[in-house]
């Protein structure tokens, strides 16, 4: 997190909280439960390491997210998705050119962020202030557990969080399939290959059509014959694909709901901007506010929710990405404190700490085991093997 956190031309510079701290605990635990190590702490570059991102300040490091300041604070604004341009026309009242910044970022001084939070929310824009929670949130740990070779597991998931969670899941002998539907197919499939073939590697894909009756009775069958959901939609979505995710937890299913800010709140968001706007953000001299690490919301989501996934018991476990953030940060008290910065040391980067300097890593990559699926690569065999009506 440190090599991507700060200027691009200054020295890295070391975030607030434990994040780094977190996810190694969040990977141990799930090591003890299912004999598959990792560094939780790496995990959180992994994807850096495979795109080549670097720290861009007030840009984030994939550069679809930026900090701008508002009229009594600072906000993270994300245009990753081909209608975010629109929606952020409609979010300022004007229509925007092929450079969407001068025009968001001036009706932002304008404008607080409790305005942002509520015409986002409205508009569906993924974006908020940058808020410090006074009191973090503690995160639940489900308190058995269960093995999880040869579980089911059914991903509805997308982009990093779910399928990290997913891929956890796969490594510790899970069956997984990814579902996907024909006009929303996972955006990933369109980011870094290498990236996209280590989380899915080895699972198999399904692509149903909730448009139609057929489609819709399929997804519920696959449901139904899941141990383990993972799916990443607001429940106003889910009902429209005709799931029901309290009546699977009745009949046994573990349910692992993820969403930017809990499932009762109507607002969407993206690793990046939900980190930010949680207060996980560095601090330059003066107090503004820089990007720490890369989407870190989605890796520390995605442990979380594997963690969870292993409980012993049918739950439906309602995972906020803002929350998994705001539990590794500690209470806001006073004026933020400037991030001390990394120094230049034997060709590299060194962070002075009370037992000595502690070398700055660099992001590392893992290689996939195997080949990742094309789009519904395995609908029929899937749906034969267990038994459901191919649409």
């Amino acid at each position: 997190m440190v090599a991507l956190t700060g200027w691009a031309d200054g020295p890295p510079l070391v975030p607030p909280g434990r994040a780094a701290t977190a996810a190694r605990e969040l990977a141990d635990l799930f090591a003890a439960r299912t004999g598959v190590r990792l560094d939780g702490a790496r995990l959180l570059s992994e994807r850096a390491a495979f795109t080549g991102h670097r720290r861009r300040g007030e840009f984030s490091a994939g550069g679809s997210c930026r900090l701008l300041p508002t009229a009594d604070g600072w906000a993270a604004v994300s245009c990753a998705r081909p209608d975010d341009p629109a929606l952020l026309g409609a979010l300022v009242g004007a229509a925007l050119g092929d450079d969407p910044w001068p025009a968001v970022a001036g009706w932002l001084r304008g404008h607080t962020g409790a305005e942002l939070a509520e015409r986002a929310a409205l508009l569906g824009v993924a974006a908020g202030p940058v808020r410090h929670r006074r009191t973090p949130p503690s995160l639940p740990r489900p308190p058995a557990h269960r093995p999880v070779r040869d579980l089911l597991v059914v991903d509805f998931s997308a982009l990093w969080a779910g399928p990290l969670c997913a891929h956890l899941l796969g490594l510790a002998g899970a069956r997984v399939v990814k579902v996907e539907t024909p006009g929303r197919p996972d955006g990933a499939r369109r980011g870094n290959p290498g990236f996209y073939r280590l989380l899915h590697a080895g699972h198999r894909s399904v692509v149903l059509d909730p448009g139609t009756a057929a489609g819709r009775a399929a997804m519920a069958a696959l449901v139904g014959a899941a141990d383990i959901v993972i799916e990443a939609s607001r429940p106003r979505a889910l009902a429209r694909f005709g799931l029901d995710a309290e009546a699977a937890v009745a009949a046994g299913t573990t349910w692992i709901s993820i969403t930017a800010y809990g499932r009762g709140a109507d607002r969407v968001g993206f690793g990046d901007d939900v980190a930010a706007a949680s207060g996980l953000v560095a601090r330059a001299p003066g107090g503004a506010p820089l990007f720490c690490g890369d989407a870190i919301a989605d890796p520390l989501t995605g442990l979380t929710a594997a963690v969870l996934a292993t409980g012993g018991e049918s739950a439906l476990w309602d995972v906020s990405m803002s929350d998994v953030v705001a539990a590794t940060l500690p209470p806001a008290a006073g004026a933020p404190a400037t991030s001390p910065p990394a120094r230049a040391a034997g060709g590299g980067w060194v962070v002075d700490t009370g037992a000595g300097p502690v070398p700055v890593a660099v992001p590392r990559r893992r290689e996939a085991a195997g080949r990742a699926a094309g789009a519904g690569e395995h609908t029929g065999r899937v749906l034969r093997e267990l038994g459901i009506a191919a649409p």
